[in-house]
């Protein structure tokens, strides 16, 4: 499989490249210091800038799916950030298939309270961002879906032992919301693989 993968070098993006790279596809690994990215030969290190459309419409025409791992913390004001990240995702991936890094924020507790309204301070504007950014591509015609990760997301093992669920908020027997990196990288490369949730929003946790 021809992978587009935004954001290679993150955080979260990192652990997606290691885990397709494992599974033998061809990534293009597109960011904005493609020097950063280690060379391997599934890989293609490509500069990148979202907001040229045309060169995004260019890599994604040529991409089986696109996956999207970029959060909105460059500019100071992440609510406008990510707003323009959904903008740019809905103008360049085309009819390619969208398999985006989402946020809890976008996520509901059990009562439906928006996850968005409850999170500490510091992470408010991000997490109302990220939500906001999903509903905008949720009502576009991109054919996309968005795995949110569980409230703490971190450097860890690869286990390949997690749960999946709906928009709920998931918690564990001790009332914690956990997932390590590399297995929400395994979470979202079966859903790459084997599409079961298209045009949703889906969570991971343990």
């Amino acid at each position: 499989m021809n992978i587009l993968l935004i954001g290679a070098t993150g955080m979260i993006g990192s652990r997606i490249l290691e885990e397709a790279k494992q599974r033998g596809h061809a990534v293009t690994a597109a960011v904005r210091n493609p020097e950063r990215v280690t060379p391997h030969q599934q890989v293609a290190p490509t500069a990148f800038d979202l907001a040229d459309a045309p060169r995004f419409q260019e890599l994604a025409a040529r991409a089986d799916v696109v996956v999207a791992a970029v959060s909105p913390r460059n500019t100071g004001n992440p609510e406008t950030e990510a707003l323009a990240y959904a903008d740019a995702l809905i103008a360049g991936v085309g009819t390619t298939r969208l398999v985006l890094v989402g946020g809890a924020g976008s996520l509901n507790l059990p009562d439906g309270t928006p996850v968005a309204n409850v999170v500490p301070e510091p992470y408010t504007a991000e997490a109302k961002g990220m939500r906001a950014a999903f509903e905008k591509i949720a009502a576009s015609t991109v054919n996309y879906t968005v795995l949110a990760p569980a409230a703490e997301i971190a450097p860890g093992t690869r286990t390949n032992q997690f749960r999946t669920g709906g928009r709920t908020f998931l918690v564990d027997d001790q009332g914690q919301s956990r997932i390590s990196a590399e297995d929400y990288a395994v979470a979202l490369m079966n859903e790459v693989e084997q599409p079961a949730h298209p045009r949703q929003l889906f969570s991971v946790a343990y």
